[in-house]
């Protein structure tokens, strides 16, 4: 029975995010711990199911995730390579490791070092020279030489939102398969393109999105090509590494070279065709055209406050829709509360704790992100408070303000589900209007929303990527170049 090394790390790491990303953010689970999952939707579970399933002996390290957030703390990350490499070297000492088989994002980024995979590879390659390493990854993979060089192949992510991340590494699995039933020299290519793209304007259940995973998925049945994925890239990373990439592989490098002319000219060529599909405005005006809608009667509403989208990288405490909402007359007549998700704040969250009833003044906001923001000092009152809340555990507070049921967490986590409004007594399907720190909206939510708005707010998610200040990457990438060539 052959042996497989398995382990998974995974975060997708924002550089203009001033939160430092740390070990009480991440859930670390270390040996056969580590292959025990919530949820089907992992692609860690997808690579170990599937090697399970064909008599392979699944060999565990490590798995490592947050939700996005700031660059990874330096000894935090030494920490975990280190055990992840020595673990790996303990159990090819009891036998031989006959492959490697990761889940990685492909954009984790590490403070004051730099990409986090192209390194843990390369460590990697230094003990299993002669051994294929296959890595299942996030759509918004920011490739690198380093991590090209180190694996032997990699397959991403087609949708977005990310529902499919079992089936990728259930791919990945298939592919290291191949390369060791069969005894194959693995051959791969890739092609960097000078595009940005914004992360709101790559949902793939929209054109050109559509188009261009449906062609990957027709290669993928061609004979020789095992598989083809448009790196999406990440563009809150100041990296020379975050514009859009094809990645092939397979064993015929002919037809790889080809498909690399063709479609990445053409993904090339229809650059201008990515664009916002939901209906897009600045902050005021999207929460006026969300107020105006509430006369159609078709509830809720939903708002995203994009720019500080915490599953995409944001702080999650910036306040400039927020004060909007709670500054505007109009919303006082709402016949039912906006709700408000959410503020990422410690410390107001905290001082919610045992006082249901009791009307607070609390600072709120703006704990870490000190640029793009402000905080606000607020009077309300104390609707309700859940301790240990969902997978990272974060107490959650609701805090009502002029009509606005404003929800606050002790920790760092995303609102990627109508549960968690549901857990804190909210009944999302009976208000008008929900703002979500989301760009597209998830499956969740999108199952109850009758109308989505998005407003180009500020913070490290900023959707207007032509105004973002990066520093290190090229100007010529479009669109930042400000010529049409």
């Amino acid at each position: 029975m052959k042996r497989i090394l398995v382990g998974s790390m995974h975060h997708e790491s924002n550089t203009f995010n001033p939160i430092v990303t740390d070990e009480k953010d991440f859930i670390i689970k270390y040996g056969e711990e580590s292959l025990k999952f919530e949820s089907k939707n992992n692609a860690l579970r997808g690579i170990v199911d599937t090697l399970t399933e064909k008599g392979y002996e699944v060999v565990p390290t490590l798995s490592a995730r947050a939700v996005p957030n700031g660059e990874v703390s330096y000894d935090l990350y030494m920490r975990l390579k280190k055990e992840f490499i020595e673990r790996a070297i303990e159990a090819d000492k009891i036998k031989k490791i006959d492959g490697i088989n990761l889940a990685l994002h492909g954009s984790m980024r590490v403070k004051n070092f730099g990409e986090a995979e192209g390194d843990l590879l390369e460590e990697l390659r230094k003990y299993f020279k002669d051994i294929p390493i296959i890595v299942a990854l996030d759509m918004h993979t920011s490739m690198s030489n380093k991590m090209y060089e180190n694996g032997d192949g990699f397959v991403a992510y087609k949708c977005a939102p990310h529902t499919d991340c079992f089936e990728t590494g259930e791919h990945s699995a298939n592919i290291l398969i191949e390369a060791l039933e069969k005894d194959i020299k693995l051959i791969k290519a890739w092609l960097k393109l000078p595009i940005l793209i914004a992360g709101e304007q790559s949902e793939t259940s929209t054109e050109p999105m559509v188009y261009f995973i449906n062609k990957c998925r027709e290669f993928e049945k061609e004979e020789g090509i095992l598989g083809v994925s448009m790196l999406m890239g990440y563009p809150w990373a100041d990296t020379s590494e975050a514009t859009v990439g094809l990645y092939m592989v397979g064993t015929d490098e002919e037809r790889m070279q080809e498909i690399g002319g063709t479609f990445g000219w053409e993904i090339y060529e229809k650059r201008k065709e990515f664009k916002f599909h939901t209906e897009t405005y600045m902050p005021e005006e999207a929460y006026e055209v969300a107020l105006d809608a509430i006369e159609e009667e078709k509830f809720p509403i939903y708002l995203s406050d994009s720019g500080d989208n915490p599953t995409a990288g944001s702080s999650s405490d910036c306040t400039e829709l927020l004060e909007i909402i709670l500054n505007n007359e109009r919303t006082k007549s709402i016949s039912n509360p906006v709700i408000y998700g959410g503020i990422y704040d410690p410390e107001a969250t905290l001082q919610c704790k045992g006082k249901i009833g009791e009307v607070l003044d609390l600072n709120i906001g703006a704990k870490f992100d000190k640029i793009t923001t402000k905080p606000l000092m607020l009077r309300g009152e104390v609707k309700n408070y859940i301790e240990k809340w969902g997978t990272y555990e974060s107490d959650l507070a609701v805090f009502t303000v002029n009509n606005v049921d404003i929800i606050l967490g002790e920790k760092h986590v995303g609102y990627i589900s109508p549960k968690m409004y549901e857990d804190l007594g909210l009944e999302p399907e009976k208000r008008n209007i929900i703002v979500c720190k989301l760009g597209y909206l998830t499956d969740e939510h999108k199952k109850i929303a009758k109308r989505t708005i998005m407003a180009l707010t500020k913070g490290s998610t900023n959707e207007d990527i032509k105004n973002i200040p990066y520093k290190k990457i090229n100007k010529i990438v479009f669109p930042l170049c400000g010529i049409d060539f």
